[in-house]
Order: C-alpha cells, then structure tokens, then sequence
C-alpha cells in the first residue's frame, strides 16, 4: 500500500515537472497564439528610436519596426492584437527574459553581455558614444569629443573642474571613465534619470557636457531651448549596433524577424522610414544598414 503511495507522488511529480518544462520551453510564436496578443515593449525616452507622441501613442523608429514584425506575425495567427508596453532601460531586459513582453523596442546596443539572457535580432542601426557640449564648455573637453586642436593657451592649462553627464543604467559610464583616464582626474562624472534631465542640466549650466550616443544627441539638441549654443562631438568612442530585443532560444522566431527586418531593409519604405526619423541622412542610413545587418 505504501509503495503504491509512494509510487503515485513521483508520477505526479514527474508530470508536474513535465508540464513546468512544457510551459518554460514553449516558443514565443505559441505563447503569442495562445492569447491572439503580442506584446511590444518600448523605452519612452530615447527619441527618435522609442517615444511617444503628443497623443501618447507609442512611436519611434524602432518602434515601427516593431510594428512590421508584429505585421509578419499577423499573418500566422489570426485576428492578432497588439499590446505596447511601457518599460525602462533597467527592467526592460528582464522583462522580455520573464516572459512579460515579446519584443523590446528602443536604441538598445547588441553586446555579449545582455546576450548572456535575452537575444537579439539583427542589427536596426549603428552609432557610437560621443558627446553634446556647449560651445563655451571647458576647452579640453572640446579637444576630447570634437577632436578639434588645442590653443596654445589652452594646451598649457589645466584641465578645469569639470562635470559630464551619462544616463543611469548604461554602459557608456564605464565607456567614458575609461576614455578619460587619469589625465582628468578634475572631471566628475553624473548619473541622469532620462537623457532630458541630461540635456536640462547642460543647458542650466551644472554640468559641461554630456555623453550618450550620438544617434541620440541629435535629437537631444533639437529639442534644446537655443540649439545654436550646443556643440555634438564627431568622434566616437564606442561602436553601437542596436537590435530589438528577444527571448533566447528561439531559433524560429529570431528567424521571422530577420527575415522581415530583410525584406523591409530591401524595399523603398524603408528609406521613408529612415527620413522621418532622420532627416536627409535616411539613403545614407540605409546603405549602412544594409552592408552591416543583411546576411550573404
């Protein structure tokens, strides 16, 4: 009697387990049909890549890319609705990794170490870290980010006592200590909530300059109260390739996201839609993408 107790408990044990491993192996297009729902998460505040608009409707580049997958996703699971959800840079990772959302929108770099939980999909867009100053900002900072040539006067002073400004939750903090070495032990380096804070601060004159990538600092300056004080650094510190973010382990998934990132890079849309979001750089932009992200 006591062994067939026992022997009942690991059956269900063993399917318990089972079931667990069912539900934890299951692929994002199942998870998707399942509930007819695909969940879009974005980052508001990494314009032009991830915000919203007057109307609080999610937007952005990166956004409607999202948008086309989800397209693609239609049609394989019928009467397909589409939920966005609003994340931050610190939990959006995680979310995508627990199963809360299903694509993670914004200016999101590939690197090995995100990849250690979440994957990735082919690259959407390349930049680089550098720097928004203003132009009266300390000279050695415009010889460090505009790699413009020091004065005289300039090259035999000391470096001022200085602030830069990052964006909290980044890797382009430890980008930039390492960028600036010992050779500026006065500058001091400043956490920032959103990259608007940032930009608030720079022009308030509490901080002198501040560094995100340079995709970004475009669109930050424009929206400066006198963009004609600001100054974008051209020298890059980094080399950024942003991706949409997936679950790992989903090999056919992965595959229908590329496959439509492809087929949208190929095609005349995809120019317009790199002019709205950037202007008359969109052909450029393009040519770029192109060479880096479509496989041979």
């Amino acid at each position: 009697m006591l062994a067939n107790c026992m022997r009942r408990l690991i059956m269900a044990g063993v399917a318990l387990g089972l079931s667990a491993y069912a539900a934890m192996a299951a692929q994002t297009l199942d998870l998707i049909a399942q509930k007819s729902v695909i969940r879009i998460g974005y980052i508001n505040d990494e314009a032009p890549f991830s915000f919203k608009d007057k109307e609080g409707n999610p937007t952005g580049y990166a956004v409607d890319l999202c948008g086309k997958i989800a397209d693609a996703v239609g049609h394989k699971v019928p009467d397909l609705k589409r939920d966005y959800v609003e994340t931050t840079l610190a939990d959006g990772f995680n979310a995508v990794k627990d199963g809360r959302i299903d694509l993670l929108c914004g200016a999101l770099t590939i690197n090995l170490a995100r990849r250690q939980s979440v994957d990735f999909s082919q690259p959407i867009f390349l930049t680089g870290a550098s720097a928004l100053l203003r132009k009266d900002s300390p000279d050695y900072l415009m010889v460090l980010f505009l790699d413009k040539r020091p004065t005289l006067a300039s090259s035999k002073q000391a470096p001022a006592k200085s602030t830069i400004g990052v964006r909290s939750d980044t890797t382009t903090g430890a980008t930039l200590r390492e960028a600036l070495g010992s050779d500026v032990p006065k500058t001091r380096i400043e956490d920032f909530a959103t990259h608007q804070d940032g930009l608030a601060a720079l022009e308030s004159r509490k901080i002198d300059a501040y560094f995100a990538d340079r995709a970004l600092l475009f669109d930050l300056a424009a929206h400066a109260r006198n963009p004609s004080t600001l100054a974008i650094g051209n020298r890059l510190f980094t080399h950024e390739p942003y991706g949409i973010v997936l679950r790992q382990d989903d090999s056919a998934f992965r595959l229908l996201v590329d496959q439509t990132l492809t087929d949208l890079y190929q095609s005349d849309d995809f120019t317009k839609m790199l002019t709205t979001y950037f202007g008359n750089e969109g052909p450029i932009l393009r040519r770029e993408v192109m060479m880096q992200s479509i496989p041979q």
